[in-house]
């Protein structure tokens, strides 16, 4: 099993910036695929970012040119820089690992509200 642990979320006005973090209990091997996906109220979970081990990475077009993901080099800890952000930003993020199933964090509320 693998615990993944978020933080960073909060409150902040619109065209400003967050950042989160992702700590993952387990060493990452080589074909685990890390990454952020979000909830808002009333709509279905989608994909944010996701980053391989090898760092490569992938945004949904909503978020890319704001939202940059980056690990750690120890490739246990990811983030999410978050920018210029819209009210539609506003979600629960949750963190993600894909290693033949998925593992999810406990999710982090990010509220972008004026």
């Amino acid at each position: 099993q693998v615990q993944l642990v978020e933080s960073g979320g909060g409150l902040v006005q619109p065209g400003g910036s967050l950042r989160l973090s992702c700590a993952a209990s387990r060493t990452i091997f080589s074909r685990d695929v890390m990454g952020w996906y979000r909830q808002a109220p009333g709509k279905e979970r989608e994909l944010v970012a996701t980053i391989t081990s090898g760092g490569i990475t992938n945004y949904a077009d909503s978020v890319k040119g704001r939202f940059t993901i980056s690990r750690d080099s120890a490739k246990t800890t990811i983030y999410l820089q978050m920018n210029s952000l819209k009210p539609e930003d506003t979600a629960v993020y949750y963190c993600t690992l894909y290693r033949g199933s998925y593992y999810w964090g406990q999710g982090t509320q990010v509220t972008v509200s004026s």
